[in-house]
């Protein structure tokens, strides 16, 4: 056996390895306590500031539910034998005019083309319808726009105008008469009927030379 010395060190060794070993798993318990917390605190704050991370969820919803819509009502027996009333037209709405300067300017009357006139008067004018050769050497048509003159040319163009109705006809002259006093034109009954003066089978006129043969 040992001294007594010796086993008292031997007893304070071994007292102190265990006590020194205890220390030591408790400070390795808390270290590893303590990283693990940390870890856990910057998982959650990553999840909050990471963009597109999940939301946690919420108990109301994103969206209202639709809305039932109310039913009709159908319309009873005593009204189904009923017109309906006409439904109320739309109302017209008036366009307003432009005040523009282009619109308020109005559009250019053509000018009518003046006659050339070369001899003018006034006389009487009778017709004939009667068949018979002319002066100009054709045959006598009652329904062209002819007429006869003492002294025109053959194939002179004349503007008659009625004085007592102010209708009026142009005719060639293709014959020769009236040779009757007061009276300067012998119409054909077409001609007299365009003025308006088969009735009176006379009539005052005014004449218009437009061209000679």
């Amino acid at each position: 056996m040992g001294s007594p010395v010796r086993n008292l060190l031997r007893a304070r060794l071994r007292t102190i390895l265990i006590v020194s070993g205890a220390a030591v798993a408790v400070l390795t318990l808390g270290a590893f306590a303590l990283v693990k917390s940390d870890g856990s605190a910057g998982s959650a704050r990553a999840a909050h500031t990471v963009p597109g991370a999940a939301e946690p969820p919420r108990d109301e919803p994103l969206t209202e539910p639709p809305r039932a819509e109310t039913p009709r009502a159908e319309p009873s027996r005593a009204t189904r034998g009923k017109r309906r009333s006409p439904e109320p037209s739309p109302k017209k709405t008036k366009t307003p005019k432009s005040d523009s300067t282009a619109d308020r300017v109005a559009a250019p009357k053509k000018k009518k083309k003046k006659r050339k006139v070369l001899e003018s008067g006034s006389c009487e004018a009778s017709y004939y319808w009667q068949g018979q050769m002319t002066a100009s050497g054709e045959p006598f048509n009652p329904d062209a726009l002819t007429a006869a003159h003492k002294t025109l040319p053959m194939g002179s163009r004349v503007h008659v105008t009625n004085k007592n109705n102010g209708r009026s006809v142009t005719v060639r002259i293709n014959d020769r008469g009236p040779f009757v006093s007061g009276r300067c034109l012998d119409l054909s009954r077409a001609a007299m009927q365009k003025v308006g003066g088969t009735g009176s089978g006379v009539i005052p006129v005014r004449y218009e030379v437009l061209s000679r043969g």
